[in-house]
């Protein structure tokens, strides 16, 4: 504990209070080593050259989820039920990361409902975080690009509040405004299953953006709040696109050309989504971003995705959302057998089962490998500044 007058400015979760008292202690994964490192096989100068685009661009990551899973997967539903979930503070700082989209699990049975946690609990889980946040030094929450830009010219590392759908809105508009007000910059707007605003991409029948989804869409554009349309339904994504009078977000998905799941996006999809300026994430949660060549999940394989849509739409529309966290995610995945929107993520493609994505396991390790991954297949300082920053930048200048 921190001497009587002072104030915690430290590396770890909830350490201005007293553990056992203040908060339920749980066993939590390792933020480092808990996974063997990753083996580009780069060279010396390779390696150099990738120590100096980290130390130099922005590096954004459009989607992760930097919270420290339990040691034991069978003990997750019970640690997410408290609220308090503990933030990687010390593997975010050695991520390489200036600035990452933080995005909290608002859409699954997590906590309280199929449909996703009510407002209550989205309230208490973004004010919990924040007041984390609060208490150390190196992550700052930021609200404008301005912030994101201050935050790599000090050193510190930017986090961006996101919501995986606009589910505990229900029926008031206004509810955006609040959530707005307490900090949040992304939403998607729907987490597989529908909602008031529109269908997910695990319905039987897609219906589409609905009328309150439309106003939504045209709300979160007045705030400037950014739209992710990952786990929407394609007739969604679509509307959304078409709806929206700036580029939305694809933050964390693939493509479904190269792996033929409800997950990935159709071509018509993506396309649209760059047509009108916006930006897709390469995706690189466990047996997601599969293709024929890499069918076992690695960097590879999600670098497949990542090549594809370079391809398709050109270096300036693709980024990465990797979606990881600290801790077992093929464990935490299984805690939820059975589960509609987890079942949809697989759709019952035969694939090689990993324990866990070698290369892009954690958002420590994420930008390292992927950064080796662009220097070693010969793409230029320009592309990957784009790829890794600057892409998802220039759409915030515009929606922010």
């Amino acid at each position: 504990m921190q001497e009587p007058g002072t104030r915690y400015r430290g590396y770890r979760s909830f350490d201005y209070l007293e553990p056992h008292t203040d908060y339920r202690v749980f066993d939590l994964a390792p933020e480092i080593g808990r996974v063997p490192a990753y083996d580009l096989g780069l060279d010396e100068e390779q390696t150099r050259r990738v120590t100096e685009i980290l130390g130099r661009e922005h590096v954004i990551s459009l989607h992760e989820h930097p919270k420290i899973l339990t040691t034991d997967p069978s003990l997750l539903k019970e640690y997410n039920g408290t609220g308090r979930n503990a933030f990687g503070f010390e593997g975010i700082a050695r991520s390489g990361m200036t600035a990452f989209f933080d995005n909290f699990m608002n859409g699954t049975n997590t906590v309280t409902s199929e449909h996703g946690w009510k407002w209550n609990d989205v309230v208490f889980d973004l004010g919990l975080r924040f007041a984390d946040v609060a208490q150390q030094d190196h992550v700052v929450l930021a609200r404008t690009v301005a912030d994101l830009e201050k935050a790599k010219a000090e050193g510190r590392i930017a986090m961006v509040a996101g919501l995986e759908a606009a589910t505990m809105i229900e029926n008031e508009l206004d509810r955006l405004d609040v959530l707005y007000g307490l900090g949040v910059r992304q939403m998607g707007i729907a987490y597989s299953m529908a909602n008031q605003l529109g269908s997910g991409l695990a319905e039987e029948r897609d219906g589409g953006l609905t009328a309150f989804g439309g106003r939504a869409v045209e709300r979160m554009n007045k705030l400037g709040i950014a739209i992710d349309i990952s786990h929407s339904s394609d007739r969604t994504s679509r509307d959304v696109i078409e709806k929206s009078s700036v580029p939305v977000f694809i933050t964390h998905a693939g493509a479904r050309t190269v792996w033929p799941t409800n997950r990935m996006k159709p071509d018509d999809v993506i396309v649209a989504c760059a047509e009108r300026g916006g930006v897709i994430g390469i995706e690189a949660a466990p047996h997601t971003t599969l293709s024929p060549e890499h069918p076992e999940h690695s960097l590879e394989s999600v670098m497949d995705h990542f090549q594809y849509c370079v391809d398709l739409v050109g270096i300036d529309h693709v980024a990465f959302g990797p979606d990881t966290n600290f801790g077992d995610h093929v464990g935490l995945h299984d805690s939820f057998t059975g589960h509609l929107t987890i079942a949809s993520a697989h759709g019952h493609v035969e694939h090689p089962r990993v324990p866990y994505v070698a290369g892009v396991e954690n958002p420590a390790e994420n930008f390292t490998n992927i950064v080796g991954w662009l220097v070693k297949n010969g793409w230029s300082d320009e592309d990957i500044s784009k790829a890794i920053g600057l892409n998802i930048l220039r759409v915030l200048k515009e929606v922010w």
